[in-house]
């Protein structure tokens, strides 16, 4: 990725669609990526719930975007809330431990939709902030989303983002911004596992 932004050209900017899980880990991404693409920053995460997080969570990142890059060509682009097709993503794998099957088939329903997003919104390429966390497997998201960019006829910007203490700087953004940090990724299955790992401490 870094090379890709070496070579782009001087005042020319691409069209990203970018896929954002959440506030705090679009944080860094957003202030990484904006002096090189027109960003389309797209929220698709229908495997968060109860509705109500889920809306707390598209606030945070809309009130991300107002106020950290008020001057910038960012604009937000809300998905449908369908939760009903995660829950049929994750049929038969409720008990998958997490990182597992289970997370795989989210990404590859968030990835698909961000695709045809980005296809929608003539976008050049698209991207997911989900790498930026120490616990998601980059090399995993990236092939789905390399598969799913094939398939579809549209270019993947494959990615790292916890590298160059991404992570890091993320956790400082939040912290200046004063973003809502969820205790669980958003599923039911992840907030539960929390709740375990609470119990037995």
């Amino acid at each position: 990725m870094d090379r890709l932004l070496e070579n782009l050209a001087p005042g020319v900017k691409p069209r990203l669609l970018l896929h954002s899980c959440c506030a705090p880990c679009s944080s860094y991404v957003l202030e990484y990526l904006s002096p090189y693409f027109e960003i389309t920053d797209f929220y698709y995460n229908p495997n968060i719930t109860p509705e109500s997080e889920y809306r707390h969570r598209t606030e945070e990142l809309k009130r991300l975007i107002r106020e950290m890059l008020p001057d910038s060509d960012v604009r937000f682009l809300e998905g449908r809330y369908e939760p009903e097709k995660f829950f049929e993503a994750a049929r038969g794998l409720e008990d998958a431990p997490e990182g597992g099957e289970r997370c795989l088939k989210c990404f590859e329903l968030r990835l698909n939709e961000a695709a045809d997003a980005a296809l929608a919104c003539h976008c050049d390429c698209f991207a997911t902030t989900l790498t930026i966390s120490p616990l998601k497997n980059a090399d995993h998201i990236n092939a789905i989303g390399r598969r799913i960019a094939e398939e579809k006829g549209v270019a993947y910007l494959a990615s790292d983002f916890k590298k160059k203490n991404g992570f890091r700087r993320s956790t400082e953004l939040s912290r200046q911004y004063h973003l809502y940090r969820q205790d669980y990724c958003g599923c039911v299955y992840s907030r539960r596992t929390e709740t375990e790992l609470q119990a037995a401490r």
